[in-house]
């Protein structure tokens, strides 16, 4: 049995009708999602947020459901970062706890078996977070009691070639952090062939927690990756992230952070290197609903060939959000004179005591330090790779698990491997 093609906004609206009945969770939610979904369709450019990022490859491309087989994964985990800890596993979107170590001092369920929306995302005013509530069936759910070290997790998702078509799969993911408590997710993406891997990930940060969320995106060159995050982080609660973008033809990073509680913290600091006709966009709001609060964003992007890169942060500042420190900065290294980089860094301040500042810079390599370099003995290849990797020092320096950066720092020096070749 074959199953149906579906393409753009129809085709998911055709797909969702289909699996109505046999999808778990409530089906009021996701009968409102689809209604928004269905006025709304994919965002264009003509959306403010999207100006930059066009999903038309995405609208025009047929797109099938995974067939759901019990497909082999080894060339696949090869490629997955070998680490001490739980790792759990998805294969096109769904759980295989065959290739899976649960976490013991976390509790995890499936949110195939406890379908939980959770409150954070707004599937009426984002499109993609409409579609991924419309077709979620599995994803996640990640929940640290108390004053408890969760240790090292990794999630995994792993994407196969579908034979005679591509595959679109909208994991649904939730981790919550009750006070006290701390965890470190490395999150790792990688697949064959063409594919849409649209997660929607809810992150809650009780009172004086911790969470540290690093993001690895190495899919196919031909996938396209489109992840929305909402984090809300407490009082002296602190979200510390990291997105290294490597993969897809397409992919964009959306973060939505929240900090509701006096003295709350959130780092959302990331690179993307991209080569070819690549195009990724790191998109963050950073919402200071509360006094104290401190936000840091550095994000780096490396661009060759005819690659594409859009950082697009906004900072805004509450009323009552007196003695807030907000910071963004995005610093952009062109390799080629076809790259383009497109950055707008924004600042909505209610507050009157507050420290706020952003910035951007966009350059090309020093002709002075390459030719101090080769003056040296360097070869040429190698006087790139070394003042490229000073470039992206800073940004890697931010993560300090060091089996995370070191896994970071290995897919780095994989890419620049691959254009030097």
């Amino acid at each position: 049995m074959t199953a149906a093609i579906h393409t753009g906004a129809d085709g998911f609206l055709a797909r969702y009708a289909a699996l109505r009945d046999r999808l778990p969770g409530a089906q009021g939610v996701r009968d409102a999602a689809a209604e928004s979904f269905r006025r709304n369709g994919l965002p264009g450019r003509r959306v403010e947020a999207w100006k930059y990022t066009d999903l038309r490859p995405v609208a025009v491309a047929s797109f099938q459901e995974p067939l759901g087989l019990r497909a082999n994964c080894d060339a696949l985990l090869a490629r997955v970062p070998a680490l001490e800890g739980a790792r759990l596993a998805f294969v096109d979107g769904r759980f295989r706890d065959d290739l899976s170590t649960p976490p013991i001092a976390a509790r995890f369920t499936r949110f195939a078996d406890r379908p939980v929306f959770g409150t954070l995302a707004r599937p009426d005013r984002e499109p993609m977070v409409a579609l991924n509530t419309m077709l979620a069936e599995d994803g996640a759910i990640i929940d640290v009691p108390a004053n408890t070290d969760g240790g090292l997790l990794h999630l995994v998702s792993l994407a196969t070639a579908t034979p005679g078509g591509a595959a679109d799969f909208h994991p649904r993911h939730s981790i919550r952090l009750a006070p006290g408590a701390r965890l470190t997710v490395l999150e790792t993406s990688i697949g064959d062939g063409t594919y849409l891997h649209a997660p929607v990930t809810e992150l809650h940060v009780a009172e004086a927690a911790a969470l540290t969320h690093i993001r690895l995106q190495d899919e196919s060159a031909t996938a396209f990756h489109l992840a929305t995050l909402y984090a809300e982080i407490a009082e002296r609660g602190t979200y510390d992230s990291f997105a290294l973008n490597l993969g897809a033809r397409m992919a964009r990073t959306e973060v939505h952070a929240r900090l509701a509680g006096p003295g709350a913290t959130t780092h959302l600091n990331g690179a993307q290197l991209l080569s070819g006709t690549q195009h990724a966009d790191f998109t963050t709001v950073v919402r200071h609903d509360a006094p104290h609060g401190t936000s840091r964003q550095t994000v780096k992007n490396v661009l060759a060939g005819r690659s594409r890169g859009v950082f697009q942060g906004r900072i805004e500042v509450a009323r009552h959000a007196q003695k807030t420190d907000g910071y963004q900065m995005s610093q952009s290294l062109l390799l080629s004179p076809d790259a383009e980089i497109d950055t707008k860094p924004e600042l909505e301040i209610f507050a009157d005591d507050v420290k706020c500042s952003h910035g951007a810079t966009v350059g090309e390599l020093d002709n002075d330090q390459l030719f101090y370099l080769r003056s040296r003995g360097i070869p040429d290849a190698e006087a790139r790779s070394m003042l490229v990797r000073a470039f992206l020092a800073e940004a890697l320096d931010a993560v300090t698990h060091e089996a995370a950066r070191a896994v970071l720092e290995s897919a780095v020096e994989g890419w620049w491997q691959r254009q030097a070749a």
